[in-house]
């Protein structure tokens, strides 16, 4: 398999200190740590950004790379439809692409309860904090 591009969205950067109660406490650099212990013999690119035009460059990349994609698009995901565009050109070539959240979005507020993402994804993960990316690995693995 190519490179796993690991790949977050707005906010995440503040993962492990924002809202503890629905993230858990554990950052970016844990996760990363984590999921290169538990896969050692996948390649990772690890990428966070708050901006839209940063996110779906490295997804440009992903597709011209040929990469595989976990996604957690955070707030872009209910609005973002420069994003689901961006998504729907690696799917539609049939590259893989999962998206995943931390928390799950339809036991919370109603406005995430919508993803514009999730229809052009090959599958969504959500709600099992950090365990979603794993999930995601494993099943890109898998196949």
């Amino acid at each position: 398999m190519s490179k796993i591009y690991i790949l977050n969205g707005p906010n995440l950067n503040l993962l492990g200190k924002r809202e503890p109660e629905i993230y858990g406490h554990l950052g970016l650099e844990e996760l990363k740590g984590q999921l290169v212990s538990s896969f050692p013999t996948a390649e990772f690119e690890f990428f966070q950004t708050n901006s839209e035009e940063a996110l779906i460059e490295k997804l440009h990349e992903a597709y011209l790379a040929k990469g595989a994609v976990v996604l957690n698009p955070a707030a872009f995901t209910h609005y973002s439809y420069a994003l689901r565009d961006a998504c729907a050109v690696l799917t539609s070539s049939g590259l893989k692409l999962i998206e995943v959240h931390i928390s799950n979005p339809h036991s919370r507020e109603e406005f995430r309860h919508n993803s514009v993402i999730s229809g052009v994804a090959t599958g969504v993960i959500a709600g099992f904090g950090l365990r979603s990316y794993h999930l995601a690995v494993s099943e890109l693995l898998a196949n």
